[in-house]
């Protein structure tokens, strides 16, 4: 968030702060969730990089299309074992898992 908005929130009234502190994480839940996005970003990247519908990638994977926008979507009912997995079912490698694993997120903390 720029520094002229945040100020004239504040003057405002409002607070602001980081998803972490909104939602009183710890630094390791913190971590496991930007480490799910990632995952989840990079298998749409993946995904559409290789022209593929959510239903042709369902169809690799022996699952449904809801099920892959859900993935893609990182949601909760998503384990992190399935998005590798998928990751990997596209051709990633280990390595590549390992960095998008590392990456930050590309959402700023306020």
């Amino acid at each position: 968030m720029k520094k002229s908005k945040k100020q004239l929130l504040a003057e405002a009234g409002w607070k602001t702060g980081t998803a972490k502190e909104f939602l009183g994480l710890t630094d390791e839940e913190a971590a496991l969730i930007e480490m799910k996005l990632s995952l989840a970003r990079s298998l749409k990247q993946r995904r559409l990089a290789h022209e593929m519908t959510q239903g042709e990638l369902a169809k690799r994977l022996g699952s449904s299309q809801s099920r892959v926008a859900k993935m893609e979507a990182a949601d909760p009912t998503v384990s992190m074992e399935l998005l590798v997995r998928s990751l990997l079912a596209l051709g990633a490698n280990r390595r590549e898992v390992g960095r998008i694993i590392g990456q930050k997120s590309a959402v700023p903390a306020a």
